[in-house]
């Protein structure tokens, strides 16, 4: 989801993410995530990552190569991110690299526990974004570097690599220059050329894409 809030401190061990693996009705939540989600709650924060969103980045994260890199682009109350370290699991051979806008959120997601292999850093995906590297697995989840330069993320993008976006049920959305920018999103995915796309009509709906290897 674009989303902007604030995240308070809560101790989360993200090393013991419990191994339940989840997202449809009636199945349980990883702890990282189910904490994560409280804690968002517990802000009135009501657009994180949906479930099914985060099992299908979860699933993403899992099949990054050895010595991959993730990135994600808004990090917000740290939902999509506790989704991705589920994904990777007891790995240390991936780095992943989550951006955030807010000093202050960024901040205070910070405080919780990660591994070491996560980072959290502050800046606008449409400014750092070419300026990060390479990474086999992005979610941009924020205006930048999906509304705004989202060329740039694509390039970004390795060989084989994928890409995930959320929010792209038009329908549902009332704010035409939102709507109108989602669009836009969905004909440079659709059309570009090193790209394979598909649409699923779940959670908010949701485009994924693999870049060609050749």
């Amino acid at each position: 989801m674009i989303r902007s809030t604030v995240a308070s401190s809560d101790g989360i061990d993200a090393h013991t993410s419990g191994a339940r693996v989840t997202s449809g009705p009636g199945m349980e939540l990883p702890d990282l995530v189910a904490t994560a989600e409280a804690r968002a709650k517990s802000l009135g924060f009501e657009l994180s990552s949906e479930s099914e969103v985060g099992g299908l980045i979860a699933c993403l994260a899992n099949a990054v190569p050895n010595g991959g890199r993730v990135l994600e682009i808004g990090t917000g109350s740290g939902v999509g991110l506790a989704w991705i370290v589920h994904g990777i699991g007891s790995r240390t051979d991936v780095e992943v690299l989550s951006v955030e806008l807010d000093n202050e959120i960024a901040d205070q997601t910070r405080s919780a526990s990660w591994p070491d292999w996560v980072s959290i850093v502050v800046g606008d995906g449409a400014d750092l974004v070419g300026t990060i590297g390479s990474f086999d697995l992005i979610f941009p989840d924020a205006p930048g570097g999906k509304i705004f330069k989202l060329r740039k993320t694509i390039s970004t993008l390795r060989p084989g690599g994928f890409l995930l976006v959320d929010d792209m049920d038009l329908s549902v959305h009332s704010d035409p220059e939102l709507r109108n920018g989602l669009a836009s999103v969905r004909e440079r995915l659709i059309e570009h050329p090193d790209l394979v796309c598909a649409e699923l009509p779940f959670a908010s709906g949701v485009i994924i894409a693999s870049k060609r290897r050749i």
